[in-house]
């Protein structure tokens, strides 16, 4: 700090960073940067990470006592909070109007408006009839508001899930005072004060340091720490940011030591706001999407055709074209599947309670069923496939042999260190049973050190031992040690650490290659390995340097592994046995990857590196793609990249990760999936959260996601069949009777009814061979399915129509009230018996029976169905009583409809492979 304020004092604070542009050759940009773009936020960093202290306090109008309030007040107005760009759930009232954005709502509200002008506003003074209006209404109101509430409770939840911690920095303000401060009030130039376990709060340019470690592994995927120092880089200009070792990023956190650091950029200005940005806003269109986009447009097509030609049928058979347009509007209202938004969002609700209950958190309704839809899932290697802990595999001689006394020596090392105690000496130091068996503190004193750093790859201890001796301890990166140690030996099977007695073999060339050859093996295995060499020293003085790391010898290896979950193999089992390919994408390198892959199961026969996507072309890699199953050293753009061009191959992709790298390829999946414990920007970009990080928790979602799927497809196909097989028996009662075969209020009833018979379908179940593969959209195979099932119906309308028309002789307009309740009767029942018929590919009521809510709402409507035209209220609906006879004939229909549709639902799966 010395040296800072003597420098500084050499030079005028008026003194500008234009001579340091000009003398580095970086381009000038402004001061402060409240509306700057990616590129000059680059620039900035790079160029104070170039400069010495007076250039880049001078280019931030900083000084070393920090700013004044004053200062700090006026920036803050400037450059705006220090927060990122983030996603919010759009207020209550917004929810509220998006519930009634949808096309069959409009379509509805259309209806509505139509009848409200027909009926009301054209009708004689007393005559307006309100029911048809009413109807529509209630099936509006029931729809809308049931979508709002679900989709409502879900957005909160998920905000809930979002919300920070609220954050502090100590930041030395005028007249050097420190304060604690709310990180968002942090400005460009405030001079703030870090040390081990602070998370860093901006982009910061390092004044003094010492001893300091950043984790940069949310930004980059690296799982060591980098050490930080304040040195100028002359060359920063050529430099990715990310390589500076004198700047700190937002988001990242100290690992150990402590460091000054003056702030740069704030907000969305950091390179951690640019990756922000780049991931909110509007998402891309998932299968779920898509797909429900296709059936949508198909139903409307399908009602824009059948409605005209139902009102010109009518209209021209009975010449009273005013009657012909109000039934014509009552069919449209029947064949509206108002309901589907409700269902959906229900089905989806219900399968986002049920995963909560499994510790799964649902953020986006839809991500349920693009789990089910999911083929391919792409995933992280550590702490998804691994413990994400590293421990200590092996402790072996220099002839490969497991021996304790290496153990020994690499916990005394790793024991007196004070330095960065990385996660490779955590688990050294798990062997605690060493402890007192080696008497660490009683029988060896440390007197100094020698500590870690990233060019040397390697650090030592220096203990005093009984004898008066010094013992050097140094372990390191096996390049680096195998070079400095002169001699080797097996410490054999001594109970202590006799170095006296150890036989010392000379280090030759035959001995090296033997440990490389060694080394090499470990590392094929999958563990990072380090050698431990020692060197003894008699009483001397505490001058230590790296010149004494050198004639050492080298006592053996120490390996270390994040070992595969146990549960891991299970889980990628059970979704390969669902259809589920698994995919590793890490930035990991490959050695480690292929072992964990193999301990899990993945199966892989080629791999593909981060450079090797460099050099192909997308149409390349999307030939290549299937069948690799390891793609690593990955960057976050390549990553993203992968999911995309699986996408295009027909895919439904899941991604799972938990980094500020994963981000992107989160946000492009059809369902991202997080952890809990996941950077913020991570778990705003999946659409589901783990509460533990687990591929046996997702095989639940993918199933739970498969059964909504199954049960939205069923309310489609049976609501589309039933309206087809319904138009093909209007237009032909139409045509052929002298009266309407149905009432425009009774249509609207059985309607209404129907749709109550299938508010239960979300607690349904699905068959277990439907569950077994990945189920997607297809409009094309509801089309077909339509036009096959539709019909059936139709035959057993018509032969409705006989028994009427000429066994109960309701053939003319005086005794239509018979003919329409024998009717409504009929068509209700038929059309609440093809719940049952549809919802399985098995025989319903033999082989397959619908859950206990189904059974008995669709058994209560059918009972309604049945009383209605008994009841005092039947003449306001214009029918009547039906005679005792007529109900042997409806049980003849229904029963000879049941075995017809059962018989074309056998021909229809033989014939094409599929069902619902």
């Amino acid at each position: 700090m010395l040296y800072l304020s003597n420098t500084i004092n050499k030079h005028p604070h008026f003194v500008r960073s234009y001579a340091f542009r000009k003398k580095s050759g970086l381009p000038e940009i402004r001061r402060i940067l409240p509306g700057g773009n990616e590129a000059a936020t680059t620039s900035r960093l790079q160029q104070v990470a170039a400069a010495d202290p007076p250039e880049y306090l001078s280019i931030l109008d900083s000084q070393l006592e920090g700013l004044t309030p004053a200062q700090a007040r006026k920036r803050l107005a400037l450059a705006g909070l220090n927060e990122v760009q983030h996603e919010k759930a759009p207020s209550w009232y917004q929810q509220l109007l998006q519930a009634f954005v949808n096309p069959f709502i409009g379509i509805l509200l259309a209806i509505a408006a139509i009848s409200f002008i027909t009926d009301v506003w054209l009708a004689a003074p007393g005559e307006g009839d309100y029911k048809t209006v009413t109807m529509v209404g209630i099936m509006v109101l029931v729809s809308s508001l049931l979508r709002f509430f679900q989709e409502y409770r879900s957005n909160r939840a998920a905000e809930q899930l979002k919300s920070m911690v609220k954050t502090t920095a100590t930041v030395l303000r005028k007249p050097r005072e420190k304060i604690e401060t709310d990180i968002r009030q942090l400005v460009p130039g405030d001079l703030i004060f870090l040390s081990a376990g602070d998370m860093i709060p901006a982009d910061c340019r390092i004044v003094q340091s010492k001893d300091l470690f950043v984790s940069q592994a949310m930004l980059t995927g690296e799982s060591l720490p980098v050490e930080k120092r304040a040195f100028p880089i002359p060359d920063a200009a050529h430099k990715s940011v990310l390589e500076l070792d004198n700047i700190c990023f937002m988001g990242t956190n100290v690992v150990s030591g402590a460091t000054t650091a003056v702030i740069v950029h704030t907000g969305n200005q950091t390179y951690f706001g640019f990756l922000s940005k780049a991931i909110t806003g509007k998402r891309a269109e998932t299968s779920f999407d898509k797909g429900v986009n296709k059936v949508t447009y198909l139903l409307i097509r399908f009602m824009l055709i059948m409605v005209p030609l139902i009102f010109l049928i009518n209209g021209f058979v009975k010449g009273n074209w005013w009657e012909a347009l109000l039934f014509a509007i009552a069919v449209a209202v029947g064949l509206t599947p108002e309901m589907l938004p409700m269902i959906v969002t229900a089905n989806l609700a219900r399968g986002a309670v049920d995963m909560s209950k499994r510790k799964v958190i649902i953020k986006r309704l839809n991500a349920i069923q693009n789990i089910g839809a999911m083929d391919v899932l792409c995933t992280d290697k550590t702490g998804t496939l691994t413990i994400d802990k590293i421990v200590l595999e092996r402790h072996l001689n220099i002839l490969g042999e497991n021996d304790e006394e290496v153990l020994k020596w690499a916990y005394l090392n790793s024991y007196h260190q004070t330095g960065l105690k990385n996660l490779l000496d955590v688990a050294v130091l798990e062997h605690i049973e060493l402890h007192d068996y080696l008497k660490v503190e009683e029988h060896y004193l440390k007197v100094d050190e020698i500590p870690f750093d990233f060019h040397r790859r390697r650090m030592s201890v220096i203990l005093r031992q009984r004898n008066g001796k010094q013992l050097l301890i140094c372990k390191g990166a096996v390049e680096e040690m195998v070079n400095l140690c002169t001699h080797a030996f097996d410490p054999g099977e001594d109970k202590e650490l006799h170095i006296e007695s150890d036989n010392v073999i000379p280090m030759d060339e035959k001995v090296r290659q033997n440990i490389l050859r060694i080394s090499g093996k470990l590392n094929e295995e999958g563990l990072r390995v380090l050698l431990v060499a020692i060197r003894e020293f008699d009483d001397r003085a505490l001058t230590y340097t790296v010149e004494d790391e050198k004639n050492m010898i080298l006592t053996g290896f120490i390996g270390f592994l994040d070992p595969a979950k146990p549960s891991a193999k299970v889980a990628i089992d059970a979704l390969q046995q669902l259809g589920v390919r698994v995919k590793v994408l890490t930035g990991d390198n490959e050695i480690v990857t292929k072992k964990i892959c193999r301990e899990v199961g993945i199966p892989f026969s080629d791999i593909l590196l981060g450079k090797d996507l460099d050099n192909m072309t997308d149409d390349v890699l999307r030939e290549k793609i299937d069948e690799v199953s390891i793609l690593a050293k990955l960057s976050p753009v390549q990553k993203s990249r992968v999911v995309k061009l699986l996408q295009a191959k027909g895919h439904t992709v899941g991604f799972m990760g938990d980094g500020i790298n994963d981000a992107a390829a989160l946000r492009d999946a059809d369902v991202g999936i997080s952890v809990d414990t996941a950077v913020d920007i991570a778990r705003e970009s999946a659409d589901i959260i783990l509460l533990e990080k687990d591929l046996m928790v997702l095989r639940k979602g993918v199933i739970y996601g498969r059964r909504t799927f199954g049960n939205i497809i069923k309310y489609i196909k049976m609501t589309a069949s039933s309206n087809f097989g319904n138009m093909f028996s209007m237009i032909g009662a139409s045509a052929l009777l002298p009266f309407l075969p149905m009432l425009p209020v009774q249509i609207l009833v059985q309607n209404l009814l129907y749709d109550i018979s299938q508010v239960s379908i979300p607690w349904d179940h699905m068959d277990k061979d439907f569950i077994e593969q990945p189920k997607k959209w297809n409009a094309g195979d509801i089309s077909r399915f339509m036009l096959f099932i539709g019909p059936v119906s139709s035959l057993f309308d018509y032969l409705t129509f006989g028994v009427m028309f000429y066994v109960f002789k309701a053939a003319t307009p005086d005794h239509q009230r018979l003919f329409q309740s024998g009717w409504f009767v009929e068509g209700l029942l038929s059309q609440t018996l093809i719940v049952h018929m549809i919802r399985t590919r098995k025989i319903p009521f033999i082989q397959s029976w619908a859950t206990a809510p189904v059974v008995a709402l669709t058994t209560t409507i059918m009972l309604i169905g049945i009383a209605i035209p008994f009841m005092p209220f039947a003449s306001v609906l214009g029918l009547q009583a039906l005679p005792l006879a007529y109900f042997p004939w409806l049980v003849a229909i229904l029963f000879g409809y049941c075995l017809l549709t059962q018989a074309i639902k056998n021909w229809y799966i033989k014939r094409f492979n599929q069902w619902l």
